[in-house]
């Protein structure tokens, strides 16, 4: 007897705070979502019990679920499904894709947040259509997915794309990481909080300091800053990649002219012999990882051809 339900994928996006879970058709329609706070410690127990409740919604909605994936932060072994390393998580070597595929009677897919956001961006997002483009969400930290010739870089052990981690000023502040002068040291939404109150502004979010741009000395300063590290940033991707289209996504993209004005007059100043790419906002937002890990979800279970027909209308 033919099962006539339509198919559907359970995807979450584990972030250090929280873990965002959806359950998307092969028509691309997320039809419920559900968000739990990421806990301090057994990650794996709570990911797993949110699969287990996305699964029974999923059941009360008449869906047929037939896989399951995860999009997660850190150093990621996709081919493996370790967790090499995530600092937001306290993990090492975590065998993730082994624990969910113990938990779950679905295929189940882990990618790494990043990339997987990219491969959203690509397929229904803002870098639809072409082959060769760089995504980098700018939140709290600093990623890339890195994207060539239709492939992501991945690196040889599952680190390539630390961008926030690039020293950008010599004998520059000190990064978490233990280097001097890191890019998300001064671009990130934590970087400018905290470099705008050591300069004796106000502690406001890096939104606030956005909104007092032209009215506050401050801010215009730490601002201008962080735009000629991520100009400086940019230009070097552009020249070692050649990417078609640069796509900015988190916080510090929803600036929107007050970012990308400014930006790509200096990133156009800072190639001499060259044009800049086209630089642009990601159309997915916050979605992409949780978008990026249902599309790696279908992959899993065989149905990979189903996210031809998606629209970022639908997903989102």
């Amino acid at each position: 007897m033919s099962d006539d339900r339509s198919a559907a994928v359970l995807a979450v996006d584990l972030g250090g705070t929280a873990m965002k879970g959806a359950i998307v058709t092969e028509f691309g329609r997320t039809v419920a979502e559900l968000t739990r706070p990421t806990p301090a410690s057994d990650v794996v127990a709570a990911l797993i019990a949110l699969f287990h409740d996305l699964h029974a919604r999923a059941t009360e909605l008449d869906c047929r679920v037939i896989g399951a994936g995860v999009a997660t932060p850190g150093i990621v072994d996709e081919e493996r499904g370790v967790v090499l390393y995530a600092s937001n998580l306290d993990w090492r070597d975590v065998p993730l894709l082994d624990a969910l595929r113990e938990a779950l009677d679905v295929p189940v897919a882990l990618g790494h947040d990043v990339r997987a956001a990219g491969l959203a961006e690509r397929l229904i997002g803002a870098a639809r259509g072409t082959d060769d483009f760089v995504l980098v969400p700018i939140g709290t930290g600093v990623a890339a997915a890195l994207v060539t010739a239709g492939d992501i870089v991945t690196g040889a052990t599952g680190a390539a794309g630390e961008f926030g981690h690039i020293p950008m000023v010599p004998g520059g502040e000190l990064c978490t990481c233990g280097q001097r002068g890191c890019l998300e040291v001064y671009v990130s939404g934590a970087g400018l909080a905290r470099r705008y109150a050591t300069a004796g502004g106000d502690p406001l979010s890096s939104r606030e300091i956005v909104g007092r741009l032209g009215a506050d000395p401050v801010a215009d300063r730490v601002w201008s800053e962080a735009v000629d590290v991520l100009a400086q940033g940019l230009n070097t991707l552009t020249l070692l990649l050649d990417p078609d289209v640069i796509v900015l996504g988190g916080g510090f993209s929803r600036a929107g002219d007050a970012l990308l004005v400014p930006l790509t007059a200096r990133m156009s100043e800072g190639l001499a012999w060259r044009e800049r790419p086209r630089v642009v906002r990601s159309e997915l937002g916050g979605d992409a990882g949780r978008i990026g890990a249902a599309i790696l979800a279908f992959r899993a279970a065989g149905r990979g051809d189903v996210v031809a027909e998606w629209s970022a209308v639908g997903v989102a």
